[in-house]
């Protein structure tokens, strides 16, 4: 057969038949609603959530065409299994769902920690089933299946980390998804993926989450100058630490040596900066000021701003 297209129109050959997403939070909901908008995703969305409450919003609001509250029936039949939950529920779901995993389907995710990933889904895999570990570099600081939209990976990068021996075929049609959805795909192995997004993303989320703290120890009367008077620096930060609760503790936890190394860098470098403001060293203050500005041009350029 010849290898399905990395990028498609509506009117082309569905990639799936039946694509199933354990988990419609933010990125699950834009995934459906992505593949119900489109048409050439999948023929069939399943969705799986586990809490009656979140079942009947889904129902309500319709993106998906199967709704389904016991996970192992949700992945039956199933050529695509999309892991959608916090990545610290992976290897909960996996015992879950593995012995009901068809032969010849592809199990991916959106989890942003990559070793902790294949860690926990790769002994588990039952013969015949592909894993095409994936992270979708997008969000916004809203949960639950209301925050998802069709456009939500459009101009965004999406990283796979194939396994060792893994199968090809099933990288390209995760690929193609990706790319279906509006992605900029790549690909890298985990330890790479996890050290960098240590920096770009898991390191700034703790950071802000620290700020927010900080400033919520203050004494009430500062604390209530600061939320009255917070300039567009400290909102920023309160944006970031209004993230979910429960995906965010997963990931610093199951990230942990990456970012413990990039917190050990930043706090050498925040004590060097914190020196040439005590000891007034002008030039070296610049210095990152500049730093700053070129790596937000970069981001600029890249259309990642």
């Amino acid at each position: 057969m010849p290898p399905e297209p990395l990028s498609g129109h509506a009117g082309d050959a569905p990639l799936f038949n039946r694509l199933c997403l354990i988990g419609v939070g933010l990125i699950g909901s834009s995934i459906a609603r992505a593949a119900r908008e489109r048409g050439d995703i999948a023929r069939t969305v399943v969705a799986h959530t586990r809490r009656p409450e979140t079942l009947a919003k889904v129902r309500a609001l319709g993106f998906a065409d199967v709704v389904e509250e016991d996970p192992a029936r949700a992945v039956e039949g199933a050529d695509a299994v999309i892991l959608c939950v916090p990545v610290g529920a992976y290897a909960g779901v996996m015992a879950q769902i593995a012995p009901h995993l068809a032969p010849g389907c592809i199990l991916s995710d959106v989890g942003s920690t990559k070793g902790s990933v294949i860690r926990d889904l790769l002994p588990q895999l039952p013969p015949g089933v592909r894993l095409v570990p994936a992270h979708p570099m997008a969000g916004t600081e809203h949960s639950g299946p209301e925050a998802g939209f069709a456009t939500l990976f459009e101009g965004r990068y999406c990283i796979l980390t194939p396994v060792p021996n893994g199968d090809p075929a099933a990288v390209e049609k995760i690929t193609a998804l990706w790319r279906r959805c509006g992605s900029m795909v790549e690909r890298m192995d985990a330890e790479t993926h996890d050290k960098v997004v240590a920096i770009v993303s898991h390191l700034p989320h703790l950071i802000a989450f620290t700020i927010c703290g900080t400033a919520d120890d203050l004494a009430e009367e500062t604390r209530e100058a600061v939320l009255k008077f917070a300039a567009s620096g400290f909102r920023d930060f309160t944006r970031i630490a209004s993230s979910d609760v429960d995906m965010w503790r997963d990931i610093f936890l199951n990230n942990r040596d990456a970012l413990l190394e990039m917190l050990a860098r930043f706090t050498e470098d925040s004590h060097a900066l914190a020196r040439a403001v005590r000891y007034g060293q002008a030039e070296f203050i610049e210095d990152r000021i500049r730093r700053g500005r070129r790596i937000r041009r970069g981001l600029i350029e890249r259309k990642q701003a």
